[in-house]
């Protein structure tokens, strides 16, 4: 059977390459997702992956992987640190969702030090720049073979 994973990234992400490279990287969002999705292909993976600036639209795109994702990597950007409704999407989605972020947040500006998310996620991969999505990739599949 194969293993469906949403891939969700949240506000800014679609800047990445251009937008502080220094913190982000100078890969684009579509470099790293098409790097993850290779590397899912040779774990017989499906990733799909969708971008937002809207709370709203990754409140629904969370809706909607319950209908077909075995889980969820999740880069929600600046909302991991007050989107109370995405906090309550995760729990609402009842799919195990790993948090994941290019940068570490703690070691960063004290308001990023605090993630509302975490406590409803599995797990959360940060600080590893691109490697943040594979590592995150692998922990939610090594959850749901524990399961």
């Amino acid at each position: 059977m194969t293993r469906q994973i949403l891939v969700l990234n949240g506000p800014n992400l679609n800047l990445l390459g251009t937008r502080e490279p220094e913190i982000y990287g100078t890969d684009t969002l579509a470099d790293i997702i098409g790097e993850l999705r290779t590397y899912a292909t040779t774990l017989a993976v499906a990733v799909r992956d969708t971008q937002s600036n809207s709370e709203g639209a990754l409140i629904d795109a969370l809706h909607e992987a319950r209908g077909w994702a075995d889980a969820v990597v999740f880069n929600p950007g600046a909302y991991t640190h007050y989107s109370y409704a995405l906090r309550d999407a995760i729990t609402a989605c009842e799919l195990p969702v790993v948090e994941t972020h290019l940068s570490d947040p703690s070691t960063r500006e004290a308001f990023r030090h605090v993630s509302v998310l975490a406590e409803v996620c599995i797990a959360t991969v940060a600080g590893l720049g691109k490697q943040s999505y594979f590592v995150a990739l692998d922990t939610a599949l090594a959850h749901l073979e524990a399961s």
